[in-house]
């Protein structure tokens, strides 16, 4: 099973439109490695659902994930960043 054929799973669980495509899995993916490696592992579930929110709430997902991952990879090249 590929992780888009688990997310359709998933969204028709949880009766959502079968939108989800292979771009929104590996943007989703991008987001957490960024969050994981720039802030800590533990922020890519943190940050992933934080997105989650934001996309139900009616933000664009491309441009929140933009966002997001920027965040995060200022957090890696900032030294007085509190981990």
């Amino acid at each position: 099973m590929t992780l888009t054929e688990w997310a359709r799973i998933v969204c028709a669980e949880l009766g959502m439109p079968d939108e989800m495509d292979r771009s929104d899995v590996d943007r989703i993916l991008d987001l957490a490695r960024d969050a994981a490696h720039s802030v800590a592992r533990p922020a890519a579930p943190l940050t992933t659902y934080l997105l989650g929110i934001a996309v139900g709430r009616g933000a664009d997902p491309a441009q929140a994930a933009a966002v997001l991952s920027r965040l995060a990879l200022e957090q890696a090249s900032d030294p007085d960043a509190d981990r």
